[in-house]
C-alpha cells in the first residue's frame, strides 16, 4: 500500500485505547495489509502466513471488527466517491447495475443461483 493511500485511510481508523491491557498492538497499516492479503489471495484468515509480519489472522480479524464498528469503511467509501466525483475519474453515463451484478429476487424468497429450474414453476 502506498503512502498516499495510507495517509487517506489512517485518520478514519479509531485510535487504540491508551490503557488497553496486553502487549503493544500490531500496527494498523500492517493489519490492513494482512486483511487485503487474505482478500486478494482468497485464503482463510487462519492461513495468513506469519512470515509476512502482518500479524496473525485472528489479530487482523479483530482489527477489522473494530474498524467496522467505527464505520471506518463507510467513511472511506464516501471519501473515495467524493474524490472520484470531484476529479471526474468515473464516467457515470456508462455506469450500469443490473442482474449481472446483483441477483433480482422478485420477492420469492431465497433461491440458489445455479442449478436446474424448480419443477413446481410454470
Amino acid at each position: 500500500m502506498d503512502d498516499d493511500l495510507w495517509a487517506s485511510i489512517e485518520p478514519l481508523l479509531p485510535p487504540w485505547p491508551q490503557k488497553a491491557p496486553g502487549p503493544k498492538p500490531m500496527d494498523d497499516r500492517l493489519c490492513l495489509q494482512g486483511i487485503l492479503y487474505v482478500i486478494y489471495n482468497d485464503v482463510s484468515r487462519q492461513l495468513l502466513p506469519l512470515e509476512l509480519e502482518f500479524g496473525s489472522g485472528q489479530t487482523c480479524w479483530r482489527r477489522l471488527g473494530r474498524w467496522h464498528e467505527a464505520d471506518a469503511f463507510e467513511q472511506l467509501h464516501h471519501m473515495l466517491l467524493a474524490e472520484w466525483h470531484a476529479a471526474d475519474a468515473l464516467d457515470w453515463t456508462r455506469a450500469c447495475v443490473d442482474a449481472s451484478h446483483f441477483r433480482a429476487n422478485g420477492g420469492r424468497g431465497h433461491r440458489p443461483v445455479t442449478g436446474r429450474p424448480r419443477e413446481d414453476r410454470q
